[in-house]
């Protein structure tokens, strides 16, 4: 009799009924918000179980997935590419969250194990309500006899053991973890960040010029007026180590820098792990390696890449900047024009946006301004719980489960941010 392995080690059996059982299992899972959603996990889920149940396991290797379900070319690396594992992840995370609720606790368990892709398929729960018999429907395995009773597992010996750990575990739980406490919107809106298996890349515009004059009311710098003089008569000649200090790729704009602050506080805070790149650093294997946060605008070129379908987007035109609105391509409010003096600007604006990026396949966050006074605001937004949970009250059923942008803009009074203003938002 051909088997399959299960939760607990042991052979269930697997007939032509059982695996209708378990195709079924596999849509009414698929039906689920938690997985209907992407289109990465469905695909997966659904090879990985029909390749099992029609006996080809070791057909469920790494490139091999990749390949068949990602569109991998044969030769790709692995290792620049993790998108088998990383999706493995997040299933897993899934399933537990799905089988998690007491309404799914009576179905036919589907699990994928951790360091494995081949699903492994077990009974309902042992103290669930078996469902009413059908067709379709995998039997309860009857509790072995006495004879056998040192071979059983002690949690299938000993239920009110199990039983009393997990009361005792939950109760620990909720004294540090408080779930009984309604998630704030601020929670909601980074849970597929906070959640995702692998560490945060935090993407921070850089400058592409160098500074080759001095700033106005600025004390003369002797080191600029050097490399003025000498970049002048060699310009051909290697960046010196002096150089090196002033090149806009070594240097991130001091608005950047206050939102990649307060963005890595908010991470830190949650225990959630990242690194930091500048924009000229990050490659798009970079971006691909799990979920990416996007600091700046024009200053950063992933920003202006990724931004480019939505329907809110950044554009130039000529000397003035324009947030672009894909539905309302005549809208020209949200403009600043940078030839007027600096401190005669009142308005910014800014983009955040937190979508699944088909082209990385990974959770992208974006804030960005016109200007550096729309960058902070959008940082302010991002980290502030009062500002998403007043943004939000309007927002469709699910908000966090969807992609979504939000147009924000920012009084400037002389120089100085004020706080965010949300003007659009847009959910999809």
């Amino acid at each position: 009799m051909e088997t399959v392995k299960t939760r607990d080690a042991r052979p269930f059996p697997v007939s032509e009924t059982d695996r209708n059982a378990i195709r079924a299992q596999l849509d009414r899972m698929l039906a689920d918000p938690l997985f209907k959603n992407s289109r990465r996990f469905p695909n997966f889920l659904r090879y990985v179980v029909e390749h099992t149940l029609d006996g080809n396991p070791e057909a469920l290797k790494e490139r091999t997935l990749g390949v068949e379900v990602f569109g991998r070319q044969p030769n790709y690396d692995t290792n620049a590419d993790p998108v088998v594992r990383a999706t493995a992840g997040e299933i897993r995370k899934r399933i537990a969250q799905y089988y998690h609720s007491q309404e799914h606790h009576a179905e036919i368990q589907i699990d994928l194990s951790p360091g494995s892709y081949v699903p492994e398929f077990g009974p309902p729960e042992p103290h669930s309500s078996p469902p009413a018999s059908s067709p379709n429907s995998i039997a309860l395995d009857p509790l072995p006899s006495p004879a056998l009773h040192k071979h059983v597992p002690v949690w299938r010996r000993k239920p009110i053991y199990l039983a009393i750990g997990v009361l005792a575990g939950l109760l620990v739980a909720g004294f540090w973890f408080k779930p009984w406490l309604p998630r704030s919107a601020l929670d909601r809106f980074w849970m597929p960040v906070l959640e995702s298996p692998n560490s945060v890349l935090l993407c921070v515009g850089q400058r592409s010029f160098m500074a080759l004059s001095q700033e106005p009311r600025q004390p003369i710098n002797d080191d600029i007026q050097h490399i003025s003089s000498a970049r002048k008569d060699n310009a051909e000649r290697p960046v010196t180590l002096g150089e090196l200090y002033y090149l806009g790729s070594q240097n991130v704009a001091l608005h950047d820098a206050q939102t990649l602050g307060r963005l890595a506080g908010l991470l830190q805070s949650k225990a959630k792990p990242f690194r930091i790149l500048g924009e000229n650093s990050a490659s798009f294997a970079d971006l691909r390696e799990g979920p990416v946060v996007l600091v700046g605008a024009f200053d950063n070129g992933w920003t202006l890449r990724l931004t480019v379908p939505m329907r809110f987007s950044f554009e130039r035109d000529g000397r003035k900047l324009r947030i672009r609105d894909r539905q309302n391509p005549a809208r020209k409010e949200f403009t600043v024009d940078t030839d007027i003096p600096y401190m005669n600007l009142t308005e910014d604006y800014a983009i955040i946006s937190r979508v699944l990026e088909p082209t990385t396949e990974r959770v992208i966050v974006v804030a960005g301004g016109l200007m550096g006074y729309g960058t902070i605001a959008a940082g302010e937004f991002l980290t502030d719980p009062s500002y998403l949970a007043s943004a939000v009250k309007q927002a469709p059923a699910n908000w966090e489960r969807k992609n979504m942008q939000f147009l924000i803009a920012t009084k400037v009074i002389n120089g100085i941010s004020g706080p965010p203003r949300l003007v659009e938002q847009y959910f999809w």
